[in-house]
């Protein structure tokens, strides 16, 4: 399993989860910045080849995104915190349905109390 900690406080609006994520996640030059394009970089994690990314899973295995502070997050941008999960399950799914093991994996603490 390969591990990618993000800062969840650097997100507060699409802007930043995009700089965050490609910074993150080493997209190339010409990320696109927008959801369709965050799911085609993340859908090649498994596929050094392809270039999207410079993290990369290993055979058989996942990158896990590791949110910290994840709370601010999801309270700032409620909506994007939803469609960042979305997106990465739709990551999984397009997976899953070529046949391949998921690629991606996403852990957070969230503050019940």
């Amino acid at each position: 399993m390969t591990t990618v900690r993000i800062d969840a406080r650097r997100i507060i609006d699409k802007e930043s989860f995009h700089d965050v994520f490609a910074e993150a996640l080493g997209f190339p030059k010409s990320y696109g910045r927008n959801l369709d394009a965050w799911i085609d970089c993340m859908s090649d994690l498994a596929n050094p080849a392809a270039g999207m990314t410079k993290v990369h899973a290993p055979t058989g295995g996942v990158v896990l995104i590791q949110l910290d502070r994840v709370d601010e997050f999801a309270s700032r941008c409620p909506d994007l915190f939803r469609t960042f999960l979305d997106a990465a399950a739709f990551v999984n799914l397009r997976q899953v349905q070529a046949g391949r093991p998921p690629v991606l994996a996403v852990a957070y603490e969230r503050n019940c109390g």
